[in-house]
């Protein structure tokens, strides 16, 4: 009985064990004619046991290649293919040029600090207090996420006047008109200024919420007053 042990390395066990015999015995065949007649068979063997490189492009050029894997590139045939080699199959591509972006303040993220820089380039005095006022809520939003408690906004202030060296000066409790007049392109933090707008004027939010609550019953008193003079008649009847 003869184990696997004893047997020659499967190069490729997509192929089985039959497949890497019947390669092997085609290095045999000294007739170069004969033993082009035997790799085409063989070709269309290895595209049979293996049905899904049919959806792959250039699947032929793919089954050429493991042909020439598992005869270890001793191989000599004729290929419809650039003949590959030992080197050029097994090569190591090249690393990729990672981008290298180092935060000046990690906790708070790339996307601040490019805000930041933004909002002290600023020349329009109003803009640059409207950026200043969305940055404050931002940083009061991202330490409220990662501590799971509020913050005083004069630590905001210290923290953002350290970080841009007094440039940039957070007013605790200034009005959010200033961060309307911040473009619609400008970057990352204007949805977060639009949300806070909304829900300030009750577009959203409990305040909104009953608002419309009550608009749509006066609305319905309006169209039918007579439901509810019935109503307190019987709530007089019960009584």
């Amino acid at each position: 009985m003869e184990y696997n042990t004893a047997r020659n390395h499967l190069i490729m066990r997509e192929y089985g064990r039959n497949v890497q015999r019947m390669i092997e015995h085609i290095l045999t065949i000294k007739d170069r004619e004969h033993r082009q007649q035997q790799v085409m068979a063989v070709i269309e063997l290895m595209g049979t046991l293996q049905p899904h490189l049919r959806n792959v492009e250039d699947f032929r050029h793919k089954l050429w290649d493991h042909l020439f894997l598992v005869s270890d590139f001793k191989l000599d045939v004729d290929s419809p293919y650039p003949i590959p080699t030992r080197e050029t199959l097994r090569a190591k591509p090249d690393r990729l040029p990672y981008p290298k972006k180092y935060p000046r303040n990690r906790h708070f993220g790339k996307n601040l600090e490019m805000v930041i820089d933004k909002a002290i380039a600023e020349d329009n005095p109003e803009m640059k207090e409207g950026f200043t006022q969305v940055i404050g809520n931002y940083m009061k939003l991202a330490y409220s996420n990662w501590h799971k408690e509020s913050v005083h906004d004069d630590a905001i202030k210290g923290e953002l006047g350290a970080i841009t060296g007094g440039k940039l000066q957070y007013q605790p409790g200034l009005s959010s008109a200033s961060s309307n007049a911040i473009p619609v392109n400008a970057p990352s933090f204007n949805n977060y200024a639009g949300e806070q707008q909304q829900f300030r004027s009750g577009g959203s939010g409990q305040g909104g919420g009953s608002q419309k609550r009550k608009a749509y019953q006066q609305n319905k008193f309006k169209q039918n007053p007579g439901k509810s003079n019935k109503h307190n008649k019987h709530n007089k009847n019960r009584k």
